[in-house]
């Protein structure tokens, strides 16, 4: 799975010309899934985006965590993270995973983090709509992460 991961003060999903999520400081998710995700993907991404230390302490710092700050998570699935650029000029998405099975994998991530930070605290986009997303990044900050070595 790959994550990247925007600092934000405030973030949106639009769908079709309608606001259906909104959260205000927090961590903006754009995921990715491909074939070889499975659980054990999932469980390290709950893992690690509520810990990431990317918010600034007292002295300016990038050292406090959401579980700290009592941020939001706002999670879009992005499957065009896996495009496969290197031969010429229209992108390959052969390594992101099916619809069934990313939607699946995401919904798993949602859930997970739902359970560690509170119903409230997860926001989503709707998987495969076409959707706009707006989003302030705040530093800015914004970091990958990959489950895959």
């Amino acid at each position: 799975m790959k994550a990247l991961v925007q600092r934000v003060t405030e973030a949106a999903v639009e769908v079709d010309g309608r606001e259906v999520s909104r959260i205000g400081p927090g961590l903006l998710v754009l995921l990715g899934v491909r074939h070889e995700d499975g659980p054990e993907d999932v469980a390290w991404l709950a893992r690690k985006l509520p810990a990431l230390r990317i918010f600034t302490d007292e002295g300016g710092q990038m050292n406090r965590s959401m579980i700290e700050t009592g941020g939001s998570l706002l999670v879009v699935s992005q499957f065009t993270l896996y495009a496969d650029t290197r031969k010429g000029n229209r992108p390959s998405f052969i390594v992101a995973a099916r619809p069934e099975t990313a939607s699946q994998l995401y919904e798993e991530l949602v859930r997970q983090l739902r359970a560690q930070l509170g119903e409230g605290r997860v926001a989503t986009g709707v998987f495969g709509a076409s959707m706009k997303v707006r989003l302030v990044n705040d530093g800015p900050v914004t970091i990958e992460l990959c489950s895959d070595p």
